[in-house]
């Protein structure tokens, strides 16, 4: 793709640009930390102009950037350096940008930097600005912007030679239930295509009991079992600052069987689990999905 052309000062000139048509649905994209394109350089200074309103002629949310001549170059803009610009004049009284409503993007070649000050690369003339791509990015080291709490056993219902006998009652039931585990399976393959940093939690059945129990972690949708929903709110608050968790679906339960209840002492509570070791551990891809279409499990 270019952005290329001529420009001119003459008739009160001195700027082009080009811009997406207003997208249908707004995109959201509050889970990144900026805009990254891809372009080969020819010395001049650029603008990317992010746009969060539906009208023509309004408030634009706008960084400036400088390219290499002839080099191609990955651009990082930050969401927090946009300032608020319309006709290349600061808008003092807009209102903060917000990511989640993105309905346009804009580049532009112009003589005028903000506020009366002029871009020390313009030249009138022949301009390009060859551009592979424009996507968002997140800062490393990625983390989880969408830790999701799922289910174990939503690819059982449909899986081929499963004794149901031996299953959950979710399992068993899942089309007496409306079919609750089918859908929370199309869940999490939305979350999983999205593009988010995510991380896909699936506690076997929940209890009421106190965290703190020894824990297995399992890959593939295969465990039943129990375990404490205090013990799954800690462990998805730990995924959330773990770069390990990123990409991850997995099982979780206790050591402890149904028969047993599990109990602390109070005054000598259990001590705080590093669930880091336990998130090393997993790997990528592994879904439990493998056993619908056919295809092995990652090992």
């Amino acid at each position: 793709m270019d952005f290329l052309g001529t420009v001119s000062t003459s008739n009160n000139g001195g700027f082009t640009s080009i811009r997406t048509k207003n997208f249908t649905v707004p995109e959201d994209l509050s889970a990144y930390d900026g805009v990254e394109l891809r372009v080969k350089g020819d010395g001049r200074r650029y603008k990317l102009i992010i746009r969060t309103s539906y009208e023509w002629d309004t408030i634009g949310y706008t960084a400036s950037f400088d390219t290499t001549k002839g080099e191609w170059q990955s651009v990082r803009i930050p969401f927090s350096s946009l300032i608020p610009v319309f006709r290349a004049r600061t808008a003092t009284d807009a209102p903060p940008f917000d990511a989640s409503n993105i309905t346009a993007l804009q580049l532009m070649f112009s003589k005028f930097e903000y506020d009366g000050k002029l871009n020390p690369t313009f030249a009138e003339g022949q301009f390009e600005l060859p551009f592979s791509s424009i996507r968002a990015y997140i800062n490393e080291p990625i983390t989880p912007r969408f830790v999701h709490v799922s289910s174990a056993g939503v690819t059982r219902p449909e899986r081929p030679g499963l004794d149901l006998s031996k299953q959950p009652p979710a399992v068993r039931m899942n089309k007496e239930l409306g079919s609750i585990l089918t859908y929370k399976l199309k869940g999490e393959d939305l979350i999983r295509e999205s593009g988010v940093p995510y991380t896909i939690v699936r506690p076997c059945a929940l209890t009421e009991e106190p965290a703190g129990a020894d824990l297995i972690f399992e890959q593939g949708d295969n465990i039943t079992g129990k375990i404490s929903r205090e013990e799954v709110a800690r462990l998805c608050v730990a995924a959330l600052a773990s770069p390990s968790a990123v990409g991850k679906t997995f099982e979780v339960k206790s050591t402890v069987p149904f028969s047993e209840p599990f109990v602390i002492d109070p005054s000598n509570p259990p001590p705080e689990k590093d669930y880091e070791v336990y998130f090393k551990e997993l790997k990528d891809g592994i879904t439990g999905k493998e056993a619908l279409e056919g295809t092995p499990a990652l090992v």
